[in-house]
């Protein structure tokens, strides 16, 4: 999918940062953390500039946050069925304890929480760590 098509999609001016922030996750298999994103994007772009493009992507839900076991937060390319506000990546994230890369398994769907009478999820995340199918 292109840049330009998917930031007018999401009612987002086409800027030079959104554009290169944005090809970082097309082209990206893994999730990416901050400081991955302002390496790959050069010092073209300031880090105020890359946090508030990550934060406006995550409010349109083009990309959705990922806790990491080291308190950081890392940033994937969310599905179409995200919008803005409106976050719908109910999948397992998987965090390989070898060469540190995040996945989206898209495939395995987060578990239903039973919660005690009186509690209300408002969101689940689960994060498993281990060896990837790259490293083993």
């Amino acid at each position: 999918m292109q840049t330009d098509s998917l930031l007018k999609r999401n009612g987002l001016s086409v800027t030079e940062s959104r554009k290169k922030i944005l090809q970082l996750f097309l082209e990206g298999s893994g999730a990416l953390a901050h400081g991955d994103i302002e390496k790959k994007a050069g010092e073209k772009f300031d880090r105020v500039t890359v946090y508030r493009t990550l934060q406006t992507f995550v409010d349109k839900g083009i990309i959705h946050t990922i806790p990491s076991a080291d308190n950081s937060i890392r940033y994937a390319l969310c599905k179409d069925e995200c919008s803005e506000g409106h976050h719908h990546d109910h999948h397992i994230h998987f965090e390989c304890s070898i060469c540190h890369t995040t996945y989206c398994l898209d495939d395995v769907v987060t578990p239903q929480i039973n919660l005690p009478k009186g509690y209300v999820a408002g969101h689940v995340e689960v994060v498993v760590e281990g060896v990837c199918k790259n490293c083993k």
